[in-house]
């Protein structure tokens, strides 16, 4: 969902690669990459897909393909040229290149390249070390023909500088793309696929001698030896064009193998085409991922990024992706060929399990840069730069996914804490979780009205009444057998207080849908708990508690909640005065964490009661807020390494720390101040904030994981803490139904502005028209 601009023609990104059902890596990898773009950023511009073919390899293709370029026929080449540039829509050319595809056809293609009028990005799957003379120039000739080059390891952006001279200022980055799963237990998956008991190694891909699978299969009677339950498994057809030159015998040769080293319980061929979805389960069961690859030319491997991001341990030889990947403990390299190498790196890995899971653990943070979803951020930020109108790029909102929230919630409540996206039970639950919990679920249900929602609803709300005491105030720190911890006596609890009064606020203004029983329940512990609001005075507990009493007296006005939320407000316009200056609009000397519940909360004030003193301070501080946290729409919230002090606030803005909560509750500030006075701005800075777990910060990474539905838990400096906690994953939801809401609420705003509008003309009339209309009258 976006803001509605004037209807656009948007441009077009032109693909030219292999592509499926062609089975090559390079046709997987392209399908994948349109895959995500469409994904992420359909309302920015299209992709349209050139499939390569020739004489010897056509195939049927499906919607995804708008064009055919058969490498063997000239006429190709110049139809494609007319076609790309006489149109207008097409802005960007990207090619998906191995000097396999134009074999024997190089001049050809490079005058493809000379004579297309449009920008042109060449994507080197393979660049060769220590060229020869006519390899170098052809690669020159091509690169001078194009506008840019994206390869996908720094160890190949090197080599075109070092060894082909390539300007650095022409090269981009962009790692090769690897798919989200949701880490599903080893066990679980063994047992759905029959390997129980089973030490699985693997290894997949479309076979060739290439693959060097023989230096496993003579490395596999040793560490059977040590490990009896081993299964290897080799996963994948042969490759079509080997079938095509030499049959099956090269697989032939492997199974002569398996027979000659009596190892036939211990190597399951699967010789299939095997769908996304199963093959990432296969490497998820994976104990040890083995890439026997014997070419050390061999720039880039998918398969050996798929099985690193499914957290598999990896024993590589020594090709270049492994030496840039497979670094700090994310894995061992060993020697082109090297059976005894191999056995004894597997068997070392077997007898520690904690090294194995360390690696495991490693490799999944290493490789989250790489996920599909940053993979296709970065291509079109490169993309924007040929654009004809640059404008900004429109993050598509993904659909609520509450799979990680299900994982997160026992029977009891919310648990705290993930490791990735495992539930932590350790650590207990607290008050703060289940709290935003129940607001997150109400705001779904007031969307969607949709009654399965209700179980999870009242099971956060008999939370808060667990944690409610006879002192008429709240603990906040539950451990996994449901004990109240040491910890309650060791914090200040104020601002957990202020949460629970804020959650049975917004359940009861819902009231109208809400079970009856459910409602008397939530209203009877609202008035219990807001009895204890005179002994409160955190800052934050007092913002959340006046936001409670406002969402209360939505339904039903009374007047000593009203009475309360003047008492609040006016300590927070105190300190208010107290703080600000001509150059600081705050209520404290110093921007810390949850800033935007402050203005948020005073103008909540103001539209219970109508006074002028809580508006006008409401706006002024908030503005103060979106000044320093806001360059144009992108955000940069508070850095949780450093608070932004009054008195040096001038300082550069530390880089990391940012919290999804803090972007979170900015949103639904910017969603009452956009209901309450309907400005562009707002709207336009909460789908900027909002774009931040999409992308859109100073890592360009997701902080939203579309595939768990869980978020991560922060965003610092150089990379993304990808834990999945509770106040992360449920402040995501709380900004992500926020959003949808307000964009819902903006769109009956400019209907009914256009129904207005036609009423209006067809009120209006000429002057003569009037004198007409009163003369019949």
């Amino acid at each position: 969902m976006k803001l509605e601009f004037p209807k656009l023609s948007l441009p077009e990104v032109l693909l030219i690669s292999s592509y499926p059902p062609r089975e090559c890596g390079i046709a997987t990898y392209s399908q994948d990459l349109v895959k995500t773009l469409q994904e992420g950023f359909y309302q920015s511009f299209h992709v349209q897909v050139c499939a390569l073919e020739s004489n010897s390899e056509q195939h049927e293709y499906g919607c995804d393909v708008a064009y055919l370029l058969n490498v063997d026929e000239p006429a190709d080449f110049a139809s494609l040229i007319t076609r790309i540039n006489e149109n207008d829509k097409i802005q960007v050319v990207l090619i998906q290149h191995e000097f396999g595809f134009f074999s024997g056809k190089e001049e050809r293609f490079q005058r493809f390249l000379q004579q297309l009028s449009k920008p042109v990005l060449l994507v080197f799957h393979t660049v060769l070390p220590l060229p020869n003379d006519l390899l170098k120039a052809n690669l020159i000739r091509m690169v001078e023909a194009v506008e840019g080059i994206v390869v996908m390891t720094k160890s190949l952006s090197n080599l075109l500088i070092q060894d082909y001279g390539i300007d650095q200022d022409k090269i981009s980055v962009i790692k090769h793309g690897t798919h989200l799963v949701p880490h599903v237990s080893k066990t679980t998956l063994k047992l759905k696929y029959g390997f129980t008991g089973k030490t699985i190694l693997s290894t997949f891909g479309l076979l060739g001698p290439g693959k060097s699978i023989e230096t496993t299969l003579d490395a596999l009677p040793e560490i059977i030896y040590e490990n009896p339950n081993t299964l290897f498994l080799i996963i994948g057809k042969t490759h079509p064009s080997i079938v095509k030159t030499e049959g099956e015998q090269y697989r032939q040769m492997l199974e002569k193998k398996v027979i000659d080293l009596s190892l036939q319980g211990h190597v399951l061929f699967i010789n299939r085409f095997m769908p996304l979805d199963e093959l990432l389960e296969y490497l998820q069961l994976t104990d040890i991922y083995l890439f026997t690859s014997k070419d050390p030319n061999q720039a880039v491997s998918g398969t050996f990024s798929y099985a690193i991001s499914c957290g598999c341990p990896i024993v590589s030889t020594n090709i270049p992706h492994a030496k840039e990947v497979l670094q700090q403990d994310t894995g061992i390299i060993i020697d082109f060929g090297s059976s005894l190498q191999l056995a004894n790196a597997v068997n070392m890995l077997m007898k520690d399990s904690d090294r194995r899971i360390e690696i495991s653990n490693n490799a999944i943070h290493l490789m989250a840069s790489s996920a599909w979803q940053n993979s296709s951020i970065a291509h079109a930020q490169l993309f924007r730069k040929y654009f004809t109108n640059q404008s900004p790029l429109y993050y598509n909102m993904p659909p609520v996914n509450l799979d990680h929230i299900w994982k997160m919630t026992t029977h009891f409540g919310m648990l705290q804490f993930s490791n990735i996206n495992q539930p932590d039970r350790e650590w207990g639950y607290t008050l703060d979780d289940n709290a935003r919990a129940m607001v997150a679920f109400c705001q779904l249900f007031e969307l969607r009205q949709d009654k399965k929602l209700l179980p999870l609803i009242i099971r956060y709300f008999g939370f808060i009444e667990y944690c409610f005491q006879a002192k008429a105030d709240f603990l906040n720190y539950v451990d996994k057998n449901g004990e109240f911890t040491l910890q309650n006596q060791e914090t200040n609890l104020e601002d957990s207080n202020g949460r629970a009064i804020w959650a049975l606020g917004y359940l009861l203004s819902l009231s109208n849908w809400l079970p009856i029983e459910l409602v008397h329940a939530a209203d009877k512990l609202f008035k219990k708990a807001i009895s204890n609001l005179p002994n409160i005075h955190s800052t934050r507990a007092m913002a959340f508690a006046i936001k409670g009493l406002y969402y209360s007296n939505t339904q039903q006005k009374n007047l000593q909640q009203i009475a309360l939320i003047k008492s609040l407000a006016n300590r927070l316009v105190q300190m208010y005065k107290h703080e600000a200056s001509s150059d600081w609009k705050w209520f404290e000397s110093y921007l810390t964490y949850a800033n935007s519940i402050l203005p948020e909360s005073i103008l909540c004030a103001w539209m219970a009661t109508g006074d002028y003193t809580y508006k006008n301070i409401a706006q002024e501080s908030f503005q103060f807020l979106l000044d320093n946290i806001f360059t144009g729409t992108s955000i940069h919230v508070v850095s949780n390494k450093e608070w932004f002090h009054k008195n040096h606030f001038y300082i550069s803005k530390q880089v990391g720390g940012e919290q999804p909560i803090d972007v979170a509750y900015t949103i639904l500030a910017l969603s009452k101040f956009h209901q309450e006075f309907p400005d562009r701005e707002y709207l336009e800075k909460m789908q900027g904030a909002f774009n931040w777990f999409l992308g859109a910060n100073h890592l360009h990474q997701i902080i939203y994981n579309p595939c768990t539905g869980g978020c991560y838990d922060g965003l610092e400096t150089d990379y993304v803490n990808l834990n999945q906690g509770a106040e992360s994953t449920v402040s995501y939801l709380m900004a992500r139904l926020c959003l949808e809401k307000s964009l819902n609420h903006h769109k009956i705003l400019m209907a009914a502005s256009s129904v207005n509008h036609v009423i209006q003309k067809q009120n209006t009339v000429t002057v003569s028209n009037l004198k007409l209309t009163s003369f019949v009258n």
